[in-house]
């Protein structure tokens, strides 16, 4: 009979089981601050309650127009309150977010519309000639809605309605459900693609809402945060961000263009907590003027992922008070999965020596199940000693569906039952991970393997440096050698190829110094990552 106690009877039920999903965060959010400021963008101010029927009156209309559940909707926005709204109102309405990256170009657009079958995609003015380009080769077009912006000056409708327009064919008390399932789809997010066709990323409301939670809790981000949106919207859906704002009751900043003059104002104006972006952003921050940086009288939390910041970045952000707090994911996670937790005793130390802890990935986010550097040939642990490299594996409620329409891409993702990131890495004696390379940036010289990474952080401690990337160069003898490329500070006066190349042999292994070294502007996607795979080519013809 014991066996059975716990079972006969202890069913779920309505009463004791719905669905994890994050759109109980925005009604929660209109039921207890109705009041309070939700989103503001330039003079336009909505509260908690207007968001909400706001929301309501989007699904409402996507309804009526036929949109059902699992069928796509696609944005090619810029961070507009359109966009924070779309992230609530689409899967109120069963659909699936498709958040397009704005600096693609119309091919790369055509094909993600086709094959993500968007039956309905919003455009913001100042890329409806890329998209009226992507359109024309489509067959089967979708409803194109305008998304008007008077913010900015240009471009033309290319749609059959306005956004606002939109909303008013919408009940304001439009009576969503959850989904059955919480395994049901969320969104759709593309990879880069620099070799092939892009994958498509597919989440689900269950993942979106234990990762909106898990970054709150890494974060320590408190109630009714004031966030800055310098990271795009639809990168990974604003890192589960739009549901962890409203799940915290707090206000979103909307910020149409990441330069520091708008960033700083901003942060002075509305007395912004929190901010996230890749270390480009943190970079344009450290480097503006000390005119934009006066008046700043108030800790700001900023949250940075992609590659490791360098520690001088780092340091130069502590010595603002910005206090910055390095994460790590993939849009397969959701986002970031992945933080350098703090422990208190680290603040005792030099600056520089908190700042080389920081650019430790860290550890698991709180949702996440698993995360373990391991021998993908093996699939067993590497050992513990911050030398052995091994790839990031991830497991748990915040690792993707899958790829859509990709089963064999998915089936190599997840083998042994792990997500493989393809990210190198080593695990240091306290548990932290921290990242050597992607697999394919690893550079191989004379049969030593050299990190880029460990290159690019030394470059940055050389004064005159602004930006570094280090790629791989054929080398007749060696195999491959490394090739820096750097974009030098505006104050930097005359710096030599050889200047560089000796301050890093005077400070690392020779083997590891770059044999070559480029001037110039790097190549950067619209997420602030620089495109290693361009330089990687750029390499081979030196």
């Amino acid at each position: 009979m014991s066996a059975q106690q716990y079972s006969s009877g202890l069913d779920k039920n309505p009463a004791n089981y719905s669905p994890l999903s994050p759109l109980t965060f925005i009604e929660r959010a209109a039921s207890v601050y109705p009041q309070r400021v939700a989103q503001i963008y330039g003079d336009q101010r909505y509260t908690w309650s207007e968001t909400y029927s706001r929301c309501r009156r989007f699904a409402s209309a996507l309804t009526k127009h036929g949109v059902k559940a699992n069928d796509t909707v696609a944005l090619m926005l810029p961070n507009v309150p359109a966009m924070v709204e779309a992230h609530f109102a689409i899967p109120m309405a069963g659909a699936v977010i498709n958040g397009l990256n704005i600096r693609l170009d119309a091919d790369a657009i055509a094909f993600q519309l086709t094959h993500g079958a968007a039956s309905v995609l919003l455009v913001d003015r100042e890329f409806s000639a890329t998209v009226q380009a992507a359109l024309t080769q489509l067959d089967e077009k979708p409803l194109v809605i305008d998304v008007d912006d008077p913010a900015y000056q240009g471009g033309e409708f290319i749609g059959s309605i306005e956004y606002e327009d939109f909303l008013t064919l919408g009940d304001p008390d439009f009576e969503w459900s959850l989904p059955n399932d919480e395994w049901q789809a969320i969104a759709l997010g593309y990879t880069s693609g620099t070799t092939g066709d892009p994958k498509g990323v597919v989440t689900h409301h269950r993942g979106a809402h234990l990762n909106a939670v898990s970054n709150a809790l890494a974060w320590n981000m408190g109630n009714c945060p004031v966030y800055l949106w310098t990271l795009p919207l639809f990168h990974c859906n604003g890192w589960c961000f739009p549901w962890t704002i409203a799940a915290l009751n707090g206000t979103s900043v909307c910020l149409r263009a990441v330069r520091a003059d708008a960033i700083f104002e901003a942060i002075k104006q509305h007395k912004v907590t929190h901010l996230c972006g890749a270390p480009i952003v943190l970079n344009l921050m450290a480097n503006a003027s000390d005119e934009l940086k006066q008046g700043v009288d108030h800790q700001v939390n900023i949250m940075t992922a992609a590659s490791a910041p360098p520690p001088s970045i780092l340091e130069a952000m502590a010595r603002l008070n910005f206090q910055v707090t390095h994460a790590y994911g993939l849009t397969e996670v959701y986002g970031p999965a992945v933080v350098c937790a703090w422990h208190e005793e680290w603040d005792d130390l030099p600056m520089a020596e908190q700042a080389e802890l920081k650019s430790r990935q860290g550890v698991r986010y709180p949702m996440l199940e698993e995360l373990v550097v391991m021998d993908p040939e093996t699939m067993q642990p590497v050992p513990r000693d911050g030398e052995t490299i091994g790839e990031i594996m991830f497991k748990g409620n915040i690792v993707m569906k899958g790829y859509l329409k990709n089963p064999q891409a998915s089936v190599k993702a997840f083998a042994g039952g792990y997500f493989h990131s393809g990210d190198l890495a080593v695990c240091h004696p306290d548990g932290y991970i921290q990242i050597k390379d992607r697999s394919k940036d690893v550079i191989i010289s004379g049969g030593e393997n050299i990190s880029s990474i460990e290159v690019e952080a030394m470059l940055y401690r050389h004064p005159a440096v602004m930006e570094a990337a280090v790629a791989a160069m054929p080398d007749d003898k060696w195999g491959e050698t490394p090739c820096a490329f750097i974009t030098l500070r505006d104050d930097a006066g005359e710096v030599s190829e050889q200047e560089i190349i000796d301050f890093c042999r005077d400070n690392m292994a020779h083997f590891k110094a770059p044999r070559k070294v480029v001037f110039g502007l790097l190549p950067k996607t619209s997420t602030g990552k620089i495109q290693k795979f361009e330089l990687r080519e750029r390499a081979k013809i030196l």
